[in-house]
């Protein structure tokens, strides 16, 4: 079969199944079976592929037919400026979570020579986008996943940034080294009875570790914030990402741990999405 009738084929499965991009889901798929990108599979639509090729589009096909993210399924995900490694291990960067990357590039110039703490680093795309955008930084990513580290390592070593960085699997509340300038974290942060309204590619898939904020969903972001407060440099910025309706609470036990609101950000949703604060 060639490429076109197996689009179209993929295409019309998953719109049978609700799936929302099934066009653009199926190009992606095949690209990664093929080793090619979508530009090939469009201008080489009448070319046949291999067997396996389409046995192994087809697995894929009903992984998504079931909800698994696009990005488990190709184990990569762009963001910033940069393609990462994912797993089911890590949870899948957010476009808004650039946000944390767009501030400290705007605060702080390529020749200040800094130390970083990623608090909750995931597949490491926050601290290693900064790393590479600022070559005098050295960073530190800690996750209380051990798979999450193998992760942040594995795209660290993509990046050739590994002489800049380090990982510790540690809960923040035992992470003890080091006093750092930066300190940006995106921790979970969705309360626990919200869960279930997670979209199904969202709660059936990422990790519950990376998404589940307690029961009021602020268990771990005072747990970053009390911890920050010991390990950042006077004048050092805390950069937080929080849920959208975190805002007031949030900035009151920034403030109770002894840090200045600097300003909150809005999403590309025009949410509350991100805080920046000093420490004083």
């Amino acid at each position: 079969m060639n490429i076109e009738k197996t689009l179209n084929k993929a295409i019309v499965f998953l719109k049978q199944h609700n799936v929302k991009n099934p066009h653009l889901d199926s190009e992606i798929l095949l690209s990664k079976i093929i080793n090619k990108d979508r530009k090939y599979v469009i201008l080489n639509s009448k070319e046949n592929l291999k067997d396996k090729d389409l046995n192994n589009f087809n697995v894929l096909i009903d992984k998504r037919r079931k909800g698994e993210p696009i990005a488990y399924s190709v184990n990569n995900k762009e963001f910033w400026k940069y393609t990462f490694y994912v797993d089911q291990n890590v949870l899948i960067p957010r476009p808004d979570t650039e946000l944390i990357v767009e501030q400290v590039l705007k605060i702080y110039s390529k020749d200040r020579n800094l130390q970083i703490l990623d608090i909750g680093t995931g597949s490491g795309c926050i601290l290693l986008s900064l790393l590479k955008e600022r070559p005098k930084f050295y960073g530190t990513g800690i996750d209380i996943s051990k798979k999450s580290i193998n992760v942040s390592k594995y795209n660290a070593k993509r990046l050739n940034l590994r002489n800049r960085v380090k990982f510790y699997n540690s809960d923040v509340d035992n992470f003890r080294i080091g006093k750092y300038d930066i300190i940006v974290s995106n921790p979970p942060y969705i309360e626990f009875s919200n869960l279930k309204y997670l979209e199904n590619d969202i709660i059936n898939f990422e990790p519950k570790l990376a998404l589940s904020g307690g029961f009021d969903g602020f268990s771990k972001i005072r747990k970053v914030i009390s911890k920050a407060a010991v390990l950042i440099k006077k004048n050092g910025k805390l950069i937080l990402e929080i849920g959208f309706n975190q805002k007031n609470t949030t900035e009151q036990l920034l403030k109770k741990e002894g840090f200045y609101i600097n300003k909150v950000l809005k999403d590309y949703g025009y949410n509350d999405r991100c805080i920046i604060s000093t420490k004083i």
